[in-house]
């Protein structure tokens, strides 16, 4: 054999030499005293584990293989293309003593029976109060002759990184299972929704702890474990949960109304690259800019410019697209809402009539992309100088024609042009008869005529 233990090559070692058995030395290597215990949590694991459950779902689905690395710890179907019957676990738990269980919606989606597994065996029917896809919740419903133990929500805000936390789930069927370790990370986006503001842990989560809870050390929830980053389809020790300060607004309101209400802008944005900062004469990369207005929107009507950076909602500070979507669809529709812009390099304050969202204003940036599929970010230039072009996306008409962040857009055609709107419609107005448009572009003092494909 190649290998061998450690234990058994330190014992032949002993033999060879005529040395002493480790086990016979005089001193012990480490004393008790400089001994370390490393935390516990069985009294967390059995002051929670009864309001832990297990979420069984049957569903007639057409089986789709799950491709990526990231992936929500769900059991995969099998046979691609075939519709079949499914039998599915994952994992939740009890937030009420009537029996209120919060999980994540791709537990429960398209479900056509649903029942919840309690830590003491028994087996309730449960029923779908409601869900919200956005950010992968639901609530259900069961019914029970006596109250059932329930978790409080914590705050997740006050959580740092590097503290121990405690997951309890279903992982694989194998019933209530405790695993620990850190708060890795906080605010991770990972492609799931405009709302992604996710924890990243380091316990082990697998397929089945989606909708299982996320402890901190006093035993309250801090998040609801939902994907894993995972090239093997197992646990690599990259686990994410929704933070429960966004899970207790959520699960409010499906609790009490079947849905979720959330405003709207009517905006597109993306990111500030340190080239927009120069383009922009911004003081720093902060702030979401605006890459189209949707017309007749909130945003519209508050006089919002593509090219302006949003700064803050309500005074709260946006450092990027996703902390705008967050903010504004806290805010409660209909209420007026400040928004603080930069535009022409000066800072000013906004006033919103924030709408609701509905399903069809679910996607600004994609109907946006649809639009103008050019791939350009305008906004203002100096003194009306012309417009910034202040982005463009990589494999676009605008790249391929050679445009940079930076340039000055002077002309579209025969138009000359002084504000992103002008060239937008412009552009628009191009489009409709196809082919290419000639844009005047001036960069680093030089003017030079550049083709753009518009068709």
């Amino acid at each position: 054999m190649r290998f061998r233990s450690l234990a058994a090559a330190l014992l032949a070692g002993s033999m060879l030499t005529g040395l002493p058995a480790l086990a016979q030395t005089s001193a012990p290597i480490v004393t008790e005293h400089a001994l370390t215990p490393l935390p516990g949590f069985a009294d967390l694991a059995q002051k929670v584990r009864p309001a832990v459950v297990t979420v069984t779902t049957t569903s007639r689905q057409t089986a789709e293989a799950q491709d990526g690395p990231m992936q929500g710890p769900m059991n995969p179907f099998q046979g691609r293309g075939q519709q079949h019957t499914v039998h599915a676990l994952g994992s939740g738990f009890i937030v009420s003593a009537d029996g209120k269980i919060v999980t994540n919606n791709h537990v429960v989606k398209d479900a056509t029976d649903i029942h919840v597994t309690l830590d003491d065996g028994r087996e309730l029917p449960a029923t779908v109060v409601g869900t919200d896809a956005r950010t992968d919740l639901a609530v259900l419903q069961v019914k029970s002759d006596t109250a059932l133990p329930h978790l409080a929500l914590g705050n997740s805000d006050a959580a740092r990184v590097g503290d121990w936390v405690v997951a309890i789930g279903n992982p694989f069927g194998l019933g209530g299972t405790v695993t620990a370790g850190i708060l890795s990370a906080r605010g991770r986006a990972i492609g799931q929704g405009p709302y992604d503001d996710f924890l990243q842990i380091d316990a082990p989560i697998n397929r089945g702890n989606s909708g299982g809870p996320l402890f901190a050390q006093d035993g309250t929830v801090i998040g609801v474990n939902t994907a894993i980053f995972s090239p093997s389809g197992g646990s690599v020790g990259i686990g994410f949960a929704i933070p429960a300060n966004l899970v207790k607004d959520v699960v409010g309101q499906l609790a009490a109304n079947g849905s979720v209400a959330r405003g709207w802008l009517g905006v597109a944005t993306q990111a500030i690259s340190p080239a927009m900062v120069t383009a922009l004469h911004l003081p720093k990369a902060d702030g979401a800019l605006v890459s189209q207005v949707e017309p007749n929107s909130p945003a519209a009507k508050a006089g919002v410019e593509e090219g302006d950076v949003i700064t803050a909602v309500q005074s709260q500070p946006v450092h990027d697209p996703r902390d705008l979507a967050r903010l504004v669809a806290a805010v409660h529709p209909g209420g007026a809402t400040a928004l603080t812009v930069h535009r022409d390099g000066q800072e000013r304050t906004l006033s919103a009539q924030i709408s609701a969202l509905k399903e069809a204003d679910a996607t600004p940036a994609a109907a946006a992309e649809q639009r103008q599929p050019l791939g350009l970010a305008l906004a203002p230039a100096e003194n009306g100088a012309g417009v910034v072009i202040a982005a463009v996306r990589p494999d676009s008409p605008a790249e391929e024609a050679g445009l940079r962040p930076g340039d000055v857009l002077k002309a579209v055609g025969n138009h000359a042009v002084t504000t992103p709107q002008d060239a937008a419609n412009a552009l628009r107005n191009a489009g409709k008869a196809g082919g290419a448009v000639a844009l005047r572009v001036l960069r680093d003092g030089q003017s030079a005529f550049v083709a753009l494909k518009v068709g």
